[in-house]
């Protein structure tokens, strides 16, 4: 991972593998060909009740998404056993480590423009420029509260994302309207400074945003379970069904076409159905 994605996930990774594999001794201790489904269902079940360690939702019980994050380092360590020989079979885990389908709910919540718009009215005023950037840009949340004053080139009206998700460095075209919001951000400040930053100067990160975006949503009267990546699926839907091909949505967002196919194919439906109209004679 850490030569073919990025020194983060390759950290995340190594974490959650030390954690929730290497800390448990009975399964630690076991050779490699002498797992069992049901040892392995046994360790899903164990991981299932672990109270969380981070985020909104710490202390309790693991969600769908999350489970399945934190199966899959350990998942992807045993395919590689199996595929470098040291396994003759995958049976042990196939099914009992299989992901948990359409488990990240975060994609089913959609606010449209003026909800946004709402959301970010109801925010303080450095929250506000944040979630704005979130609106005008298909960003994770982390991958944009990294940004630096240097990542803008106000000259070229260029946005460089640095090693998110997706392992690598990518570089966005921006229109005049969204410049000016970075160019306002990035005004007096040193190039190592964060671009979006906190009325204090710090970086946002998740437990800065948190509770002021809980409150935002609560005074806004946005749907339960809104959170900053909403906005990132609303924009990406927007793209979509504004017709916008899938290479391009996918390349700006830091994801795989696969995935924009998978979650958002569905809405180029209207699409299709308007160059259809367009083919009558």
């Amino acid at each position: 991972m850490r030569a073919t994605k990025s020194e983060r996930a390759a950290n995340d990774a190594e974490a959650r593998f030390k954690t929730y594999v290497l800390n448990h001794a009975k399964l630690a201790a076991t050779e490699l060909p002498k797992l069992t489904p049901t040892q392995l269902e046994g360790w899903r079940k164990f991981l299932r009740e672990l109270p969380t360690r981070s985020g909104g939702r710490r202390g309790e019980r693991r969600s769908d998404s999350t489970l399945n994050r934190d199966m899959t380092c350990f998942r992807a360590a045993l395919n590689l056993a199996y595929l470098d020989g040291l396994l003759t079979t995958d049976f042990a885990w196939r099914s009992k480590l299989r992901p948990i389908k359409n488990a990240d709910q975060r994609r089913e919540l959609y606010l449209d423009r003026a909800q946004r718009l709402k959301f970010i009215e109801k925010a303080p005023a450095d929250l506000g420029a944040f979630l704005r950037g979130l609106c005008q840009l298909p960003l994770r949340p982390g991958a944009l509260a990294m940004l630096k004053a240097g990542d803008f080139d106000r000259r070229l009206k260029v946005l460089k994302i640095g090693q998110d998700k997706s392992g690598k460095d990518r570089r966005i075209k921006l229109p005049d309207v969204t410049a000016e919001l970075f160019e306002t951000a990035a005004k007096d400040k040193l190039p190592t400074a964060p671009l979006l930053s906190r009325a204090e100067g710090k970086a946002w990160n998740k437990d800065a945003w948190k509770w002021p975006i809980k409150a935002a949503v609560e005074a806004a009267k946005l749907p339960d379970g809104t959170t900053a990546y909403t906005l990132r699926h609303s924009v990406i839907s927007d793209l979509v069904h504004d017709g916008l091909d899938l290479l391009t949505v996918a390349q700006i967002s830091g994801t795989s076409v696969a995935m924009i196919e998978r979650h958002y194919g569905h809405l180029r439906s209207d699409v299709a159905a308007g160059a259809l109209a367009r083919l009558v004679l």
